[in-house]
């Protein structure tokens, strides 16, 4: 990794991606360790999650760690006391910091001023951990990333940007579909084109969901709203009124494709009970990998004990 914190997916490399892939297999494999028996993670969530702190909460105790859950009026970032000194008293109790914030510019401060290392669990402008998870089941159900080619249908948000990062860096095709003024955010587009052109991955940005979705190896959707956008809730139906994933949508990916949600899924809005529900969903096999990936990065990053890692490919 190129420093001591996981904020972006911009912070790997391609073999990191690999590396923590295959360190998962392994771990999921091999369940119950004591590999980080003397290490403390602290979870400071300014938004509630279910998946995100039950699998990190799970996951530090199956390394043999200990987890600290730390709620918004507990700590209250920037009000009760300001981030850099929140930074500065916490990482000095613990080993490292998973932070799920309203803004991106929460953590970069929280980071710059801990001692310990800093992970995002979610932001406005990207969800790392999420992507990793879905590399991870995509390579599960594939048994490669090079050469395919995925399809996000609706808000170019933070799932989406993470996503479509991993994606390039792993020498997949990326095609996003969004109604104008929902797009990709421009910084983070500029640089997936980057990455794709290094590792003859490609990228299709389109208002076309059907030519997104069309023979495509992976199909995803996430909500259309999200937590704190509840009063552009109807606006946002409107907008994407056309970017379901239906089985009519579903039927123009590749037949062997799998569809996949982040959860927690807005059954009838995004997606139809019948598309998540299908024998092509993987979005509870993703929710699950969500674990056994934290446990591989957790290690990475709290340094745990050396592991063999069976051989990627």
């Amino acid at each position: 990794m190129k420093s001591k914190d996981f904020l972006s997916i911009s912070d790997l490399s391609r073999d990191d991606i690999q590396r923590l892939i295959s360190s998962a297999i392994n771990m999921k494999a091999r369940g119950w360790s004591s590999l980080l028996s003397e290490k403390v993670l602290a979870l400071m969530f300014e938004k509630p999650s279910l998946r995100h702190r039950v699998s990190f909460e799970v996951a530090m105790r199956q390394l043999g760690g200990n987890c600290i859950y730390l709620s918004p009026a507990e700590v209250g970032l920037g009000q009760r006391e300001s981030v850099a000194d929140v930074a500065r008293v916490l990482s000095s109790y613990v080993d490292c910091i998973a932070a799920r914030t309203f803004s991106h510019h929460t953590l970069e401060t929280l980071a710059a001023y801990s001692r310990v290392p800093v992970i995002n669990a979610l932001s406005d402008l990207e969800h790392p951990c999420q992507a990793l998870a879905d590399l991870l089941t995509i390579y599960e159900k594939k048994g490669e990333l090079e050469g395919l080619s995925i399809a996000f249908i609706g808000d170019g948000n933070n799932v989406a940007h993470s996503l479509l990062l991993g994606a390039t860096l792993s020498g997949m095709s990326f095609r996003i579909a969004s109604p104008t003024g929902y797009t990709a955010n421009e910084k983070i587009l500029n640089l997936a084109l980057q990455y794709a052109a290094e590792s003859g991955g490609a990228i299709l940005c389109t208002e076309d969901p059907r030519q997104a979705v069309s023979q495509a190896d992976i199909v995803y959707t996430d909500v259309w709203t999200s937590m704190g956008q509840e009063s552009e809730a109807e606006k946002r139906r409107r907008a994407f009124a056309g970017y379901q994933v239906n089985s009519e949508l579903l039927s123009l990916a590749k037949e062997d494709a799998i569809f996949m949600h982040d959860l927690p899924a807005h059954r009838g809005e995004e997606v139809t009970d019948e598309v998540i529900d299908g024998l092509q969903s993987v979005a509870f096999e993703q929710s699950e990998n969500k674990m056994h990936l934290l446990k591989a990065l957790l290690v990475e990053i709290l340094g745990g004990s050396e592991i063999l890692l069976p051989d990627y490919r």
